[in-house]
């Protein structure tokens, strides 16, 4: 098969149009966003400011955009887990990837991602920027961590490909990512441009084996990542090596779109601009690009506008613009063939106690206390409930000073953090606690990271409602009342 024709009068501006996926802000259509897609924007990408109106106004907010441009894409980051954008006040009714991959229920995978699939469809989103198909194999990574289903890339593969069948049979376009794989990283892209310095075997043998199996699965995207491969291409990340990116289309095959990370994201565009950061990666290889959350119309008509003069000063090849702008309108809308109900939250919860790591055993917590060291966590994730409702927050930046004074210090305490291994401040936090004899348990929402500071632990492998009902339960079985 051959990449899809354009149009043969399609003029430069057009296409330029056609490949772009920015994000605005707030949960209407603004009228010169909406000008934009009257003009052909390639579509929207939804972040957590589109979608605090709950469903129905996401859902309206979506028909507002179709009206416009009824071919438009509208993407969004849901994962499930601790990525998600429509449902930020509450956990995720739906287990993320690493409970699930501990879990390693396929059958239960699949489910997960037609519950997720289905109810993106009913808030009209036609391409879910998921599943994540890094193999996290450098447990310090801020970046992916619980959004992998784990270490093993076989493992990892099996539950790419059930999560992406689920999501699309429900008629919503799975996108890979992130590609040729972000699981080997200790730096966030969004803030730097990390390096994956492994040999092209290694890359082959792990790396790519996840994306292999979503191709396989027949993904309707894959999603490129800002990280350097120096086996492959020493100085141009993923996102803006044709090197890298004719890995995904000559080695694993694959004739989909290929969707950029987001170009704001300072591996991508630090340096050089977002505009710039556009028509490079468009000559790499990418197919629509994700411009980022909250931009102003004025930064698309800048990037449509750059991308028009590097096709003018033969630095993008036309060809190479006509052939994504037409894959994206050519990306296949999955065919609905089953519904996939709701989500069923004993059956998850079953599987999330299956994927806790409990180090040591739990004491008496009748009467326990909830503190919540409230640690900022990455971009990806956002601000979003996690964990247990709890009874007081502490700021990281008060943790030197020990527990305040309004916490009770004559009743247990459980103690939740996140990714407590890479956080030396709460290490010491909580070492110290174990150190003044006080009775607690600590419940990390995080990756499992390797640490013991005198205290039994609780690890999650990540929060969403499945996995606090979990957790609520063994807490019970030890007393807790609450």
């Amino acid at each position: 098969m051959t990449a899809p024709e354009a149009s043969a009068d399609a003029q430069v501006p057009e296409l330029a149009m056609q490949v772009l996926l920015p994000g605005f802000a707030g949960t209407t259509l603004p009228d010169d966003y909406r000008a934009l897609l009257e003009q052909g924007l390639g579509g929207i990408c939804y972040f957590g400011s589109n979608t605090t109106g709950g469903a129905a106004s996401t859902a309206a907010l979506s028909a507002e955009i179709r009206a416009a441009n009824p071919r438009a894409v509208i993407a969004v980051d849901e994962e499930g887990g601790d990525v998600s954008r429509l449902h930020t006040r509450t956990p995720s009714p739906v287990l993320g990837a690493a409970a699930l991959g501990a879990a390693d229920d396929l059958a239960l995978t699949e489910a997960v991602g037609g519950w997720v699939g289905a109810e993106l469809a009913a808030v009209g989103v036609t391409l879910d920027l998921a599943p994540d198909a890094d193999v996290n194999t450098d447990p310090d990574n801020p970046v992916i961590g619980t959004r992998s289903f784990g270490t093993d890339p076989a493992r990892v593969a099996a539950h790419v490909a059930a999560w992406t069948r689920g999501l699309q049979a429900t008629g919503v376009g799975a996108c890979a990512k992130h590609f040729p794989g972000h699981g080997d990283t200790a730096t966030d892209s969004h803030l730097a441009l990390p390096s994956v310095d492994v040999d092209l075997d290694t890359l082959l043998e792990r790396e790519l084996v996840p994306f292999a199996a979503a191709v396989e699965a027949g993904t309707a995207s894959v999603m490129t990542s800002h990280i350097v491969v120096p086996a492959l291409d020493p100085e141009r990340p993923a996102t803006l090596s044709p090197v890298v990116l004719a890995l995904l289309r000559e080695r694993l095959g694959f004739e989909g779109v290929i969707v950029s990370d987001a170009l704001d994201m300072a591996g991508a565009s630090a340096g050089r601009g977002v505009p710039e950061a556009a028509v490079l990666a468009l000559a790499a290889g990418c197919d629509l690009l994700c411009i980022g959350p909250d931009k102003p119309a004025s930064l698309v008509e800048e990037i449509r506008d750059a991308v028009v003069a590097a096709v003018e000063a033969g630095r993008l090849d036309a060809a190479r613009l006509a052939e994504a702008a037409a894959r994206v309108r050519a990306m296949p809308v999955p065919a609905a063939t089953r519904p996939a109900g709701e989500p069923d939250p004993e059956r998850q919860a079953a599987a999330a106690a299956t994927a806790l790591l409990v180090d040591r055993p739990l004491p008496d917590l009748a009467g326990a206390t909830v503190v919540s060291v409230e640690t900022v966590a990455n971009i990806a994730v956002g601000e979003v409930a996690w964990g247990l409702p709890p009874d007081h927050r502490l700021a990281p930046d008060t943790l030197t000073q020990g527990l305040p004074a309004h916490v009770r210090d004559d009743v247990p305490l459980v103690v939740q953090v996140r990714d407590a291994h890479r956080r030396p401040d709460v290490l010491a936090f909580l070492a110290g606690l174990a150190a003044t004899g006080t009775t607690a348990v600590v419940v990390d929402w995080g990756w499992p990271g390797a640490y013991d500071v005198g205290l039994p632990t609780i690890s999650t492998r990540g929060s969403s409602g499945p996995g606090v009902a979990a957790v609520t339960r063994l807490l019970r079985e030890a007393g807790w009342t609450r």
